[in-house]
This record gives structure tokens, sequence and C-alpha cells, in this order.
């Protein structure tokens, strides 16, 4: 069989919106200036890694990102690249599992209608802040037409069908033990396409330094994070790259930040990445909306499953007052 590998770049342009909705950084002048570089310099350095190797990357931008610095973000537009949502909270980084379904709503309302003022058409796909969801996300996301999601892990290498409101029992050790010896239970499938993500092929773990984090890392030398993202290719092509169905589709998903992957030392650190990986037969390098219209021509939807409105439906029903 003739190897067949999707390699992808999902890029998160957290800047000052990051510092105030997850790293802990909202009352530190110093952590929002390390923002403001992230959203200027950092986020041009990446552009110009993906000119010099002719990659197409899809940037996910929260509505503070987008508001704060229009000039790089129109930079990202006009090169080419795909524009994706930082979440169904996505304007500061929020958590979504400390906010009411109504602060969900009207977040993710607010930041659709910038992305899509701003690209000329609607968002596609959504990745978590900071991975994390909510029980109502998979629902929002459904509602506003979202195709795919970049935060779940079910898999690794291969895309899959998303599936919503899995139950399991936490452990309770004032109770009787028979009341947590029970198994997860599934929920219900969705149509929206899962490009997984993993803390192992993110950037920020190791590479950025917080101040409010006991386990912040922020100095490990980038050669052995490459080893750990070269290892993860070098398997996924071994072991799946030449799968014989075609409905599996090979594919290895790079996740950073211009907050860390701006930097001199990992900008290095890419490059030699990029450079290994094109060595291989069979790369491809696509967006991951890309990705979803390989996934979706190859996989029917399970039986019964919730599926996203139509794209834009969401507008056209504002516009009406319906």
């Amino acid at each position: 069989m003739v190897k067949r590998i999707l390699c992808t770049y999902g890029v998160d342009i957290d800047a000052v919106a990051g510092w105030l909705g997850s790293y802990g950084g909202e009352d530190s002048t110093s952590d929002i200036s390390r923002g403001l570089w992230a959203g200027t310099h950092g986020t041009r350095r990446m552009l110009k890694l993906f000119e010099k190797y002719n990659i197409k990357a899809t940037f996910f931008i929260p509505g503070h990102t987008l508001e704060t610095f229009p000039e790089e973000c129109a930079m990202v537009r006009d090169q080419g690249h795909e524009i994706g949502l930082h979440g169904f909270t996505g304007y500061s980084h929020e958590d979504p599992t400390k906010m009411t379904l109504e602060q969900q709503r009207d977040v993710l309302d607010k930041t659709y209608r910038l992305l899509t003022d701003f690209c000329g058409k609607p968002p596609r796909g959504s990745v978590a802040p900071w991975w994390e969801t909510s029980e109502e996300g998979v629902q929002l996301m459904l509602d506003y037409g979202i195709e795919y999601d970049h935060s779940m892990a079910h898999d690794d290498a291969h895309m899959y069908w998303l599936r919503t409101g899995d139950s399991w029992t936490k452990i309770d050790y004032t109770q009787k033990a028979e009341t947590w010896m029970k198994p997860l239970v599934r929920g219900k499938d969705t149509g929206l396409v899962e490009i997984p993500g993993h803390w192992e092929i993110d950037d920020i773990p190791p590479l950025m330094f917080r101040k409010t984090a006991p386990n912040s890392h922020g100095y490990v030398n980038p050669r052995d994070v490459e080893d750990t993202f070269r290892d993860h290719f070098d398997y996924y092509y071994r072991e799946f790259a030449d799968d014989p169905d075609p409905s599996k589709i090979c594919m290895f998903a790079i996740t950073c930040h211009p907050d860390v992957s701006g930097k001199p030392h990992v900008q290095l650190m890419h490059e030699r990445l990029i450079e290994h990986i094109n060595k291989h037969e069979g790369v491809e390098w696509v967006t991951m909306g890309q990705l979803c219209d390989e996934f979706k021509s190859k996989n029917a939807p399970p039986e019964g499953a919730m599926m996203p409105a139509p794209p834009g439906q969401i507008l056209k029903q504002s516009a009406t007052g319906r």
C-alpha cells in the first residue's frame, strides 16, 4: 500500500485572552505584556514560518484577540489560512465549566458573528480553551452549525464522529463501595467530526512558564519536545499511513501557540520538525477544514446522530427574527 498521512497545524492565538481566561495572569502587567508580544511578534513569526514551507494552517482566534490585534489577524486571513473559533466560549479564553448557559451562548454568539463578519463566511471548526468543555458545549456548536471540533482525545491518529453526554460515577469514600462500582455510560452520537488533540503534541505544557501553576515548565529544551513530536509522527506513519481501509485516514495534528512557538528556539524546532516530516513519501499539509472534508467524504454519520445546523442558519434566523 502507498503511504499517505495528512498533517496539520492548529494555531491558537491566545495572546492577552489566554492570560485573562486561563493562565492566571489577569492581574499581572508583565503577563499581559507577554500576551501583547504573542499577538504581534509571535503571530507574525508563525506566518513567516508557514510561508517558508508553503503550509496553510488553521488559526483558532478568540474574539478578544481579533478585536485587539486586527492587523495581525487580517494577515492570517489574507495569507489564505483557515480561521476557526477558539471554543464556544472563545472571547477571552473563558472556562466554560464556570459559566452559565446564558453566558456561554452570549460569548459564542458574539465571537461567531465577529469571525463571520471578519472572514466573510461562518467558521467551520472550534477548539475549546484549555481543551475544557461543558455539558452544553456540543449542543451549542451544533446549533451554530459548527462542523468539526479539535478538543477531545478518544483517538489520536484518526478522526471520528464526536459523542456527547458520556456519564461516569465518581468515587465517594463516604459511601458503600457498591455505589461507585459502575462502568462509564456512553452518550449520544453527533455529526460533529472530531480532529483529536493531545497535550503531548501541544507546545504550551513544556514550553510556557506560568507563575501561578505549581507544575509550570517553560525552560524545557525544545529538542526534547521535538523528539516527542517527531516520535508521534514516526509511529503514526509506520503503523497507520498505509491502512487498506479508506475510511481510516491517518493524520498528525500539531497544536501550537504564537505565545510559545513564536520564540526563536521554538521556531527553529518547528523548522527541524517540518523538514523531517517532509522527507517522507505521502505527506500532505492541510487545514483542519480539509481534514474534516476528507473524513466526511469517506464516513457517513452514525444513524440517528445529532447533526449540526446548516452553516450560517443562526444568522438567517436572527435576520428574520425567528
